[in-house]
């Protein structure tokens, strides 16, 4: 059997030997390197072929983040998992990272050094493989963009019933999808935008924040209780499920976990479809597992209009496969299109 080779990088010896001794303990994989800081990782890579990087985010020498950049700008395309301490340089970092090209993240439960990595060893060994599956998928596709007959003709008249919000749910992948999408919507868009990404507690600020930075339209992290306003997009809380009541406001609660994720995509969907009924947008994006589905389903039941990422451009062609596997969505979109397409249904041209 082939394994999956993957290079360590961190400062501290003991995280090294830690992380190497996790995915050791894997029959499919094995670590084939370690480095101290990126630029003992750029030469290491000189010596070896590697499927998947673990790089840790602050190092001295060369950081996380200009690694990725270097290795971006020498064409190196192998899949790459940052490893953040939940720290304000350490999470706003991760989500530069992110942006650059990261594959995905792991948050260090206790700091640069986690004892308690441990916590993290499942999380760490699904995305190791998902990197490498992701890398070395053989299957050849188009983007395709799909609105259905029925859907089609009716985006040509006047909406019905105007479009009042927009609901969208991602995960791996996500944050690089919402970006594009998000810094694509003008300022007075005219509708919240709700948004639920899977991410720990812990990061949801720094990208809240990172968006806000660089969006036209107002981004925030949603808090409890906080009233619902035009052009506004509202990020979920890692840690908290995101709902809408009929009462306009945001709601978030520590129900437990759906598809083992909080915040999840359905709580948001479900709850935001009996307020807006058919004047409600989803769009599934980029992401392992089925969350988002159940919440497609009520939508279109309640009359409102359903959107999934194309496998294209997914990182994780997940989610919206299982959304769209139910039957309920009405267009089938590359990330690239999806602002427009959102503006198009809320404008009504």
């Amino acid at each position: 059997m082939q394994k999956v080779k993957v290079l360590v990088v961190d400062d501290s010896a003991l995280m090294r030997k830690i992380i190497s001794d996790m995915i050791n303990s894997q029959d499919d994989m094995e670590v084939i390197d370690i480095a101290r800081n990126g630029q003992d990782l750029l030469q290491k890579l000189q010596k070896h072929n590697v499927d998947v990087i673990t790089l840790d985010v602050e190092m001295p020498v060369m950081d996380g983040i200009t690694a990725l950049r270097e290795l971006k700008e020498r064409g190196i395309n192998i899949p790459v998992i940052m490893l953040s301490s939940v720290s304000q340089r350490g999470t706003t970092l991760t989500m530069e990272c992110l942006e650059a090209g990261a594959f995905d993240f792991i948050p260090k439960p206790s700091g640069a050094i986690s004892l308690d990595i441990n916590k993290v060893k499942d999380e760490l060994i699904i995305k190791i493989r998902m990197a490498y599956d992701k890398n070395n998928a053989k299957a050849s596709y188009i983007k395709t963009s799909t609105v259905n007959n029925e859907k089609a003709q009716f985006l040509k008249k006047n909406l019905s019933d105007k479009i009042e919000a927009v609901v969208i749910g991602a995960s791996t992948g996500g944050p690089k999808a919402l970006y594009k999408v998000i810094t694509e919507l003008p300022k007075d868009l005219g509708v919240p935008v709700f948004i639920v990404q899977h991410m720990p507690v812990g990061f949801t600020k720094a990208f809240a924040d990172r968006l806000n930075t660089n969006s036209k339209i107002t981004v925030v992290e949603a808090s409890d209780g906080q009233s619902i306003e035009k052009n506004v997009v509202y990020i979920a809380p890692g840690g908290f499920h995101m709902e809408v009541h009929s009462d306009r406001k945001i709601h978030l609660n520590t129900e437990p976990a759906m598809w083992g994720v909080r915040p999840a995509v359905d709580k948001l969907f479900i709850s935001a479809s009996k307020v807006y009924g058919p004047r409600l947008v989803s769009a599934v994006l980029t992401g392992m597992g089925r969350d988002g589905a159940q919440g497609t389903v009520e939508i279109k039941k309640n009359g409102g209009i359903t959107i999934s990422e194309d496998k294209s451009t997914c990182t994780i062609y997940g989610m919206p496969k299982a959304a769209f596997e139910t039957g309920k969505v009405d267009i089938i979109l590359p990330i690239d299109e999806m602002a427009v397409q959102i503006i198009k249904l809320i404008t009504g041209r």
